[in-house]
């Protein structure tokens, strides 16, 4: 058997590749579920966090400050085994699933405050000004003039750090959510073959290459308005 064969042996099995290919898309329908309710709560609750903030109530804003700084710190991971394994000894039990979903929605939701905050500061305080002096609440400042400019200013960033955090969907492997990753290393370790963990990677570059290429197309579709 030459290199070129040893190689196909080892990572591109085809009797595996029959085999385990149905776990592994079962992987990437649970990966795109995690990713899709991730991206939706933790923007949300990243953009009503910087809301908030606009109000300069100082406590919550040293509440806010507080939360994201912890959450952008600490690695997901920690947060995971935390949250999985700390909080049923105090008698919260919580799925799996639900955990990989909330810590993940979390930790975007940090960073997304953030962007959205600086999104909210560098609009001028001079529109602020001319929009309350035509009779506009202070919530409709911020509704109808402040977010819609602050929002496109912060398609860009926003896009690259929510790809970043949907990407962490692979750390559901270590509490058994049977996302991509879960599912490859439990086909590698039943077949003792890298066939399955190959499979994994593929799957991850066709989940996220068109991700990755959008999140391209709108930081330059957006760039102009950063002028």
């Amino acid at each position: 058997m030459n290199d070129w064969s040893r190689f196909v042996e080892a990572f591109f099995k085809s009797n595996l590749i029959e085999q385990y290919l149905p776990s592994i898309l079962q992987g990437v329908v649970t990966t795109i579920e995690i990713a899709l309710a991730v991206v939706v709560t933790g923007l949300a609750f990243g953009l009503a966090l910087a809301v908030v903030r606009s109000f300069e109530i100082r406590p919550l804003n040293v509440l806010i400050i507080i939360l994201v700084d912890i959450l952008r710190a600490l690695p997901p991971l920690v947060i995971v085994l935390i949250v999985y394994f700390g909080l049923p000894n105090v008698g919260v039990s919580i799925p799996s699933f639900a955990v990989l979903w909330l810590v993940l929605s979390l930790v975007l939701a940090a960073f997304a405050e953030e962007i959205f905050w600086a999104g909210i500061l560098s609009v001028p305080k001079g529109q602020w000004e001319a929009a309350r002096s035509t009779g506009l609440s202070f919530l409709g400042t911020l509704g109808y003039i402040v977010l819609p400019q602050a929002v496109r200013l912060t398609v860009p960033p926003i896009t690259n750090r929510t790809v970043a955090i949907t990407k962490n969907t692979a750390l559901g492997t270590v509490i058994g959510v049977p996302e991509i990753l879960n599912q490859a290393t439990t086909a590698q370790s039943f077949s003792g073959n890298a066939t399955p963990l190959m499979m994994g990677a593929l799957a991850y570059i066709i989940l996220f290459i068109p991700v990755v290429a959008l999140g391209r197309y709108l930081e330059t579709r957006f760039a102009w308005r950063r002028n």
